[in-house]
This record gives C-alpha cells, structure tokens and sequence, in this order.
C-alpha cells in the first residue's frame, strides 16, 4: 500500500469543493454534514485522504505491492485480445505472426501485428482506457452502481451493457475516442462486479457471461432482507459469509459509506476497508478483494484473473460486432499513420489553393502500395469564422476528390481560425496521426494554443507544414507556436 498523505486545512477545503462538484448522487444529508461545524472536521480530513488517495474504491490504481490494480487488468485484456485478433487476421491471410515473447507490450504486441510504427498510438489508446476506468472511482465515488456496492446488480449491470452498447455505435459510426472512453468507465463497473461480489466466494472460476448481456439473468440475489454476512473474527473475514448464501449461490455485494452518519441494512456484509465506517457495525469485517491486504484479500489474485478474463469477454464481444480491421483500428493498431490535412479556404488562400492540390496529391501518392499507406484519411478545412465540417474515409481517390472540392472564399480579416481547425483534427482523428497545416495566415485563435499542445501529446499525433508551400507571413507571426508543435510531436 502507498504511504498515506498529510492532509492540510488547503487539501482539505479543495477535497471539499470537489466532493460537492463532482459528486452527483451526493445526498442532501451528506451534504449538510460536509458543511457543519469544525467539531466534524476530523470526517472531512479522513474523507479528502480517502479521494486524495486513488485506488480507495475497486481494484487499487497504479498499486505498488503486487497487488493487481484496473490499469493493469485493463491492459492485460486489451494486449492479450489484440494479439489474437492479429493472430487471426495474419490466419485469414495465410500468414502466421511472429509470437512476442516475454511478457506481453505495446510494442511488442505492435511489432507482432507488422504495424510496429503503430506502437505509440497503441500505447496511447491503452492509456486512454485506462484513464476513463480510473476516473470512475474520481467522479462517481459516492455512486453504488459504478462500483456493485450495496446489492445494486440490475444498476450496475445496466451501465455495463449500455456502454457496451454505446461502445459498438461510437465504432460504427467510427468515433473511436468516444468508443475507448467508454470502454475504460464500463470496464471499471465489471471488473467491481467481481472484485466486490461474492461470485469468486462462490466457487466460479470464470466471468459471469451474462454480465453483459441485456436481458439475461446474472443469477440469484439477496432479497433486501436476507442477512448474507456474520462479523470476522478479529482480522480473519475469510469465512464471514455466510454458508447458506454459498451453497444456494446467491449473489451479495458489501455496504460502503465514509461519511456519518453511516448505516447498513441488518445482517448484510459491507465493503470493508480502513475508510468504510460501515465495516465497524455489526456484522463486522468486509469482502472485498480490491488488494492483497483487503479482508478477501486472500482471493485477490484469483479475482483479477477472472477479471482480466471478463474484461477479455467484452472486448470480444466488441469484436465481433465491429469486425477484425476496426477493432484494431479502435486500438490504434494500422500499418500506416493516418493521414491528415488541415487546410484554410478563406480567400487570401486563392492563389495558392492550386499548389495545395498539388502538394496533397503528391504526399498521397508517395504513400499508396507501400507499407506507409495511410489507414485513414482525413481533412479539415477552415475558414473565418468557421471551420470543419471534418471528413473521413478509407479511400485515397475520396479524399483526393474532397480535397480538390474546396474553394477559397470568405474571410475577412487576415488571421484565421487556425488552431480551432487543428484541435478539430487531433480530436477527430486516429491517435498517431500525421498531420499538414495548410494557411498563408496567422492564428487569431492564438488562445487554443495549450489545448492544442495538450492534444498532440495525448493523440501522440505529429503535427508539420510543409516546407515547398511559400507562407511568408504564417511563418514569421507564428514560428513560436509551430516550434512548441514540432517539439511537443518529436
């Protein structure tokens, strides 16, 4: 376990802000709570340490024993379910991959699919996921159903088929950023599922595949009033649920809360942990198996394989709704980085959109039926004080004819919404994407600039403008921010 933080007065009045802001089924009495008298200000510091700290609710985050965190059962499904479906593209070709070997990487896992300069939009996707999965405990800590505490199964259960759902639109429609996000905050909820049910306690050694199918049946559950747990003696919970629970197979999940006044319904077994207050009523103790060290803790590892084989469950399910090429394309996986063009039609651009054509045409074809050739194309023109719409395709002659569509018109004024264009561009396109900036004029939306920087480093996208187009003025006013482009993209 990490070492627990000082909490100060400034840590405390921040922590207290965010609880009000950030968590929407806050209750009005825990609320009011929050905001009494200074005798209650103990609850507040002990509180803040608990949020302060990640990893407090579900499987700990970026855990330093060797306890399992959600990152990285995350990750060990998103690698392990990549490599098969390269495994089976390369079948489907008549081909066999070259198996990683050692543990499983990104990079590993990119050079075996032959789509090694990938490597960086993989990890990147990866992280994305994991991310979203960590923000679950950061914005929806007072949630049960984002976490399958207090018995709340068809809640629980609910946000993990609407996101898959949601998961398989966003990819048809192939909004991969939205399906990742997603995919990170449903998983989150599944893996709780185990982490803090009794389903490992029952003996189950593999996911509960009706989890995530709507309208299926995940089994029996304890009736609001049926006692499922007695108190552990002393730190020894191993055997506090109770048998009869076990040997009907119903299913039961802890009670948490953190804030007082805390209550938990007569008989039923609670979260557990140093920051759960219902663990001290009677029945004492906890089940869940977030660590090593927590009251299950005994089955922690078992529990995370069956997580690692659920979350596995759902990326497969995924799968086979959106196919092999844009499963991967989901992940980041392509053997040649996206191509991008940002270009600006207002009509100062008149003369030089010809030589934009041209140039455009000529990266295109340098590119086709080579192992460069872009997976995706993508264009973005922008105008004053207008830009987008934002156009995607598969096809070079598509993009070629969309390009060669633009005209240059409009404007007004000499700067143009360059960065506005840009930030469109990374947030549309595939992570690692390669990306040219076409304009004559500067930013006048020089304001975007961070958002802009922080994008490029999240997507791993590299951003240029070619050397051969004559932008005179663009590059005398604007040098300072295309040299924080250039290396933020190295």
């Amino acid at each position: 376990m990490r070492e627990e933080r000082v909490v100060s007065a400034a840590d405390t009045e921040s922590c207290i802000k965010k609880v009000v802001q950030r968590s929407s089924v806050l209750t009005e009495v825990q609320t009011s709570h929050l905001t009494g008298r200074c005798a209650e200000m103990r609850w507040f510091a002990a509180l803040c340490l608990l949020l302060l700290q990640t990893g407090a609710h579900g499987f700990d985050i970026d855990e330093e024993d060797a306890s399992l965190s959600h990152q990285e059962i995350t990750e060990a499904a998103l690698l392990k379910v990549t490599l098969e479906v390269c495994r089976a593209v390369a079948k489907a070709a008549g081909k066999f991959i070259k198996e990683p070997s050692g543990s499983l990487t990104a990079t590993s896992v990119a050079v075996a699919c032959e789509a090694e300069k990938s490597s960086k939009s993989f990890s990147s996707v990866i992280e994305v996921i994991q991310e979203e999965n960590v923000g679950v405990d950061h914005f929806y800590f007072w949630s049960a159903r984002h976490h399958f505490d207090a018995e709340q199964f068809t809640k629980g259960k609910k946000l993990v088929t609407d996101g898959i759902a949601a998961v398989k639109a966003n990819n048809k429609r192939q909004k991969y950023e939205a399906a990742r996000e997603r995919l990170g905050q449903l998983f989150h909820t599944l893996q709780d599922f185990y982490s803090h049910s009794n389903w490992v306690e029952m003996g189950n050694k593999n996911p509960n595949t009706n989890l995530i199918k709507v309208n299926k049946d995940i089994g029996k559950t304890a009736d609001k009033d049926r006692a499922t747990c007695r108190s552990c003696v002393g730190d020894d919970c191993k055997n506090n649920i109770l048998e009869d629970i076990l040997k009907e197979k119903i299913l039961t999940t802890g009670y948490f809360d953190a804030v007082p006044p805390s209550s938990k319904p007569a008989g039923k077994c609670s979260h557990g942990g140093k920051f759960d207050r219902t663990r001290k009523m009677d029945p004492k103790g906890g089940i869940n198996k977030d660590t090593l060290d927590s009251e299950h803790g005994h089955l922690h590892n078992q529990t995370a394989n069956v997580a690692i084989a659920a979350t596995s469950e759902v990326l497969q399910d995924v799968r086979a709704a959106a196919g092999d090429k844009e499963f991967l394309q989901m992940m980041g996986i392509k053997k040649g980085k996206p191509l991008c063009f940002v270009i600006d039609t207002t009509g100062s651009m008149r003369n030089d959109i010809s030589t934009v054509r041209s140039i455009t045409a000529a990266i295109i074809d340098s590119k086709a039926g080579t192992d460069d050739k872009p997976s995706d194309y993508v264009l973005v023109p922008f105008n004053d004080p207008d830009f987008g719409p934002l156009t995607r395709t598969t096809n070079a002659d598509d993009f070629k004819h969309a390009i060669n569509s633009l005209t240059a018109r409009g404007g007004g004024d000499f700067p143009e919404m360059c960065l506005s264009g840009l930030r469109l561009a990374l947030t549309g396109s595939p992570p690692g994407s390669e990306i040219y900036v076409f304009t004559d004029a500067s930013a006048k939306d020089g304001y975007l600039l961070s958002a802009v920087l922080a994008l490029i480093e999240r997507t791993k996208s590299v951003v240029s403008s070619p050397v051969s187009m004559v932008f005179f003025d663009f590059i005398l006013q604007n040098m300072k921010i295309f040299s924080s482009l250039q290396q933020n993209t190295k």
